[in-house]
């Protein structure tokens, strides 16, 4: 390929139910089977505040992310908007952040796949978590390898069964939750508005998944029409999901047996249903957990690979990882280096670490999104300029309320990573 050849470029074979159930397949997962119970563990019935925060925060990022991809479809989400509205320092801080903070996400619901599938299997406790995990992470790179139509139906299938497991448990805890009244949502804050921020950070990164449909831009068929619709779509549903979830949940049985199922096995809804409506309810909630937590693994590999594959376009990442399979439907390589990444990371075997750490690399992704959004011309902008204000001030203001040691953390990988990208361009201009 010479230096003024266009890289190959993937097939556009997505419409609006299919980039919708991309994205509902992204939202509907770790962030209601599992991150409702960290979250219920640090604010209490708070969380419910915590769970609106969250979407209006979400709602903010995600109406920006859809006028960037609609005005600049290609794959790479908000790396590609950074270096178009911005500048190559923050375009690269901005890919750099969703790698590290999806691939950390991903990690998560492998290992809440692990916990719900060994909790119903009566497994659990006996050492088989992280190698489940492992197993469930190379299933689904294998899929996402096979292309996108064909992740696109098992996508479809998986969010189906999803949806209905959650309507399953509104409905079973719904009965017992009237029952006890207000008794386990009172006093609604046990602590102090800090950890209600704390647990607001996390449950934005629940929301996130909508941003799995602006990576995906490059494949959506007319991208200005799709990817809003889509986004706003999956939005609107998951918000009244993760609402009722919530209350009815912590109606039934309460904020510390949520927090506690959490710590201890990664599976606090399978442990409320159980609770409420013994085993046979509680397997088929996991039916639903486990399929969600599949979907989510495969879009976020999906995702991660594309934003892999933008990098090394730009050869910001080694430029093999954007090479394309014969059909020109996956970049094969990238998909294997994100299944090896996550595979590390399950190997902590700690939910709540991981979903943290994701929790402030995506929250400053998404202040890098916003920023983009502010710097459009106004003949692209599909929404008011104050939308993009509020989101940036909300994404940087709640990125510090998770525990000290994560965001420290944090900072220190985007310097690293901010050396590497000086690194790079050095070396291309010897």
């Amino acid at each position: 390929m010479t230096a003024g050849t266009s890289p190959p470029q993937l097939q556009r074979e997505l419409g609006v139910l299919g980039a919708t159930m991309m994205g509902l397949g992204s939202i509907v997962g770790t962030g209601v089977f599992v991150s409702i119970g960290i979250a219920a563990g640090i604010a209490g019935p708070a969380v419910i505040l915590a769970i609106a925060i969250g979407a209006v925060v979400a709602t903010c990022n995600g109406l920006n992310s859809a006028q960037l991809a609609a005005n600049h479809a290609v794959s790479g989400g908000s790396y590609e908007y950074g270096y178009k509205y911005l500048n190559p320092s923050l375009g690269f801080t901005a890919g750099w952040m969703f790698l590290l903070a999806k691939t950390a996400s991903a990690a998560t619901a492998a290992l809440g796949f692990a916990g719900y599938l060994l909790n119903a299997t009566g497994l659990y406790g006996r050492g088989f978590l992280i190698p489940t995990a492992l197993a469930a992470a190379i299933l689904m790179t294998l899929i996402v390898l096979s292309g996108i139509r064909r992740s696109n139906r098992a996508n479809i299938a998986i969010v189906s069964v999803s949806l209905l497991s959650l309507i399953f448990f509104v409905l079973i805890c719904l009965p017992r939750a009237t029952e006890v009244g207000t008794e386990n949502l009172t006093p609604f804050f046990k602590s102090s508005p800090a950890t209600v921020l704390q647990a607001s950070a996390l449950m934005f990164v629940a929301y996130t998944g909508y941003g799995r449909i602006a990576t995906l831009g490059e494949e959506a068929r007319e991208p200005r029409k799709t990817i809003p619709i889509a986004m706003i779509v999956s939005l609107g549903v998951t918000m009244l999901l993760y609402m009722a979830v919530a209350t009815v949940g912590i109606g039934a049985v309460g904020t510390e047996i949520l927090g506690k199922a959490t710590q201890a096995q990664a599976a606090p809804l399978e442990v409320a249903v159980r609770s409420v409506a013994g085993s046979r309810g509680a397997a088929i909630l996991s039916i639903g957990a486990i399929a969600a937590m599949l979907g989510v693994l495969l879009n976020l590999i999906l995702g991660l690979s594309r934003v892999l594959l933008a990098m090394g376009r730009r050869r910001d990442m080694p430029r093999i990882l954007a090479r394309l399979n014969r059909q020109g439907t996956t970049p094969d390589l990238a998909v294997v280096v994100v299944g090896i990444a996550i595979a590390l990371l399950v190997l902590l075997g700690n939910v709540k670490t991981t979903w943290s750490f994701s929790a402030f690399n995506v929250l400053i992704y998404y202040a890098i999104t916003n920023l983009a959004a502010l710097k459009m011309p106004d003949s692209e902008r599909l929404y008011p300029k104050w939308i993009a204000w509020a989101g940036l001030g909300s994404c940087l203001f709640l990125a510090f309320w998770v525990e000290p040691q994560i965001w420290q953390m944090g900072l220190g990988l985007i310097v690293a990573g901010l050396i590497w990208h000086q690194v790079r361009q050095r070396v291309r201009e010897l």
